[in-house]
């Protein structure tokens, strides 16, 4: 029989869900977007709108030119692995007068994985500086378009002066099986990280 101060765990309100908030980033046109998209569980939020004239000159469609849209402000979307686990996913915006917005969006981010374009890899030594100067860990994604990549992951690692605990891995961020693996080896960098003895 149940006393006066005992409660049945039905009466129990539930916890909330731990948060953990992933930052995307990487330069203009190279999948931040898209990688969302491919891995949410929900319909992303976009803050998109479409290219004009009035960023000829300004932004740079070198080995974009077909894109017709950009991210003017952030990319979200979420994963629930567990009852007690939400991941949230920020995309950031690429172009350069857009980088101010970085400073928010970082805010309480666990970790982060940048994007890269072999075609472009210079647009992504930006999001690269901007986590090791803040001490986030992050992992690189190289996307390769339609398995498009001409250089090893060596060449790679030299190009982005990439340190050589930092994973990169290659694939194609519209699938959502390399999406998952990028997170995956997020994950399992942090905990190597966090792992590690001090000093």
């Amino acid at each position: 029989m149940a006393t006066p101060h005992s409660r049945s765990s039905v009466d129990e309100p539930a916890a909330a869900p731990a948060a953990v908030k992933i930052l995307i980033a990487g330069g203009f046109g190279v999948g931040k977007t898209t990688l969302v998209g491919s891995v949410s569980e929900v319909a992303p939020l976009r803050t998109e709108e479409y290219l004009t004239t009035a960023s000829v000159g300004v932004d740079d469609l070198a080995g974009v030119d077909q894109k017709d849209t950009t991210t003017v402000a952030l990319d979200f979307g979420r994963i629930t692995v567990s009852p007690e686990l939400v991941v949230y996913l920020f995309g950031t915006p690429g172009q350069e007068r857009f980088w101010f917005m970085w400073n928010d969006l970082v805010n309480g981010a666990l970790g982060g994985i940048v994007i890269a374009d072999t075609r472009r890899l210079d647009t992504s030594f930006a999001s690269i500086d901007f986590f090791e100067s803040r001490g986030i860990p992050f992992v690189v994604a190289i996307n390769c378009f339609h398995s498009h990549n001409t250089r090893t992951q060596e060449e790679i690692r030299a190009a982005l002066d990439l340190d050589p605990q930092v994973p990169m891995l290659i694939g194609d961020v519209r699938e959502r099986g390399f999406g998952r693996d990028l997170l995956l080896a997020l994950v399992d960098h942090l905990m190597d990280l966090a792992a590690a003895p001090v000093g």
